[in-house]
């Protein structure tokens, strides 16, 4: 996992912090209102009047092959709640997730979040778990904890080979994930084993999966954060790795804002592919200093303001997508891109980049792209960065 290189300019990425303060979209308002009620069990009904963004760009018209679509949930393996917002509970969540399959919400016809008291975690032998917030369901960290956790490497391994699992292929649609948190220092670890693997790093705010196969449908990741300083730690909403043969993770209409952690303040992974199709990705922050290798006398990270990518042999698709008003400390405001060795390619197609800024290097607006120790542009196919 190398950097360093490239150009850019500290000064604007100073005022473009500030101007992010002032940014965009969200209004979110994740925890109970005034008066609203919040029982033991920690569901909280809430009407959400300050309208959440988009699923998505609805201005996204990407082609989006079957393996990266919505699945069908109409014949539910697990139903969480009875119809009332009361009866939508952490509890609950957990529960189904633990068991696996289809999972559907019944909380009632208006918006509800569920402020979650753990984090619900997928058990590595299940070989499906779906997440269908008919988008209604807002799942809450409350700013104290992950939401979603899935690790094929932990404890005992089901498989010969935990990082080469097919299972448990994990899909969240229809569902937004707000105010996750995973405050998990990245390790110092050499030594050949699971938990050392990856550099020994942790990151993912909202979600964790590594092994199987992940993807996002139609969901809203508002506000995620993890720990703000690490030369790999990454991903404020979404901590990637070691998915099965390589296929990507799909990210499909989806909405990333808010989102900050040392790395990659939406998006973040080690050699894993990744298509972010028709999507849109603001003001997403890599808030950690000293890039990768860490320079001396920091802790490293600050790079890839959405998304961070790392690895070997590996491509990034960026499609019918926004990103917009992304802030990198170091490099890459937009797009942190390395591959270390072997084959990769950053591509934009029909996207459109603006004001992501880089604070101290980048190879392209916004972007910094090296592949085999070679900085250079992204590939851009209809789409605009200025």
């Amino acid at each position: 996992m190398r950097e360093i290189g490239g150009f850019g300019g500290w000064l604007g990425a100073l005022v473009a912090i500030a101007g992010l303060v002032l940014s965009l979209l969200i209004g979110h308002g994740v925890t109970a209102p005034a008066g609203g009620a919040q029982s033991s069990a920690g569901a909280v009904a809430a009407t959400r009047p300050a309208a959440l963004p988009d699923f998505g760009n609805p201005k996204g018209h990407f082609y989006v092959p079957p393996a990266g679509r919505a699945v069908n949930t109409s014949h539910p393996n697990h139903v969480v709640g009875d119809g009332t917002p009361a009866s939508c509970t952490s509890a609950a969540v957990v529960r189904a997730v633990a068991a696996g399959g289809i999972i559907r919400f019944n909380c009632g016809p208006k918006p509800v979040t569920i402020v979650m008291k753990a984090t619900a975690t997928v058990n590595k032998t299940t070989r499906l778990v779906v997440l269908d917030g008919g988008g209604l369901v807002t799942l809450s960290g409350g700013r104290q904890r992950r939401i979603l956790y899935s690790d094929t490497c932990a404890g005992t391994w089901s498989t010969d080979d935990c990082i080469d699992q097919p299972y448990p292929q994990i899909v969240v649609q229809n569902i937004t994930f707000a105010d996750g948190y995973n405050g998990t220092h990245q390790a110092t670890c050499t030594a050949n084993i699971p938990r050392c693997w990856y550099g020994g790093v942790d990151g993912g705010g909202a979600i964790y999966a590594e092994g199987g196969q992940f993807k996002a449908v139609n969901s809203r990741f508002i506000n995620n954060r993890c720990y703000s300083a690490g030369p790999d730690l990454g991903g404020g909403a979404i901590r990637a790795l070691a998915q099965y043969r390589n296929r990507p993770v799909y990210i499909t209409s989806d909405t990333f804002s808010g989102g900050q952690c040392s790395n990659g303040g939406a998006l973040s992974s080690i050699a894993v592919q990744w298509d972010v199709l028709n999507s849109v990705l603001v003001n997403n922050r890599a808030v950690g200093w000293g890039a990768n290798p860490a320079a001396s006398g920091t802790p490293g990270g600050g790079s890839g303001g959405a998304i961070y990518n790392d690895g070997d042999d590996y491509d990034t698709l960026v499609a019918g997508t926004i990103m917009r008003d992304n802030t990198a400390r170091e490099g890459g405001g937009a797009v942190f891109f390395v591959v270390d060795s072997g084959w990769g390619k950053l591509t934009f197609n029909e996207s459109t980049l603006h004001h992501n800024i880089s604070g101290q290097f980048q190879t392209f607006p916004g972007i910094y792209d090296n592949i085999d120790g070679h900085d250079g542009p992204p590939v851009m196919i209809h789409s605009t960065d200025n």
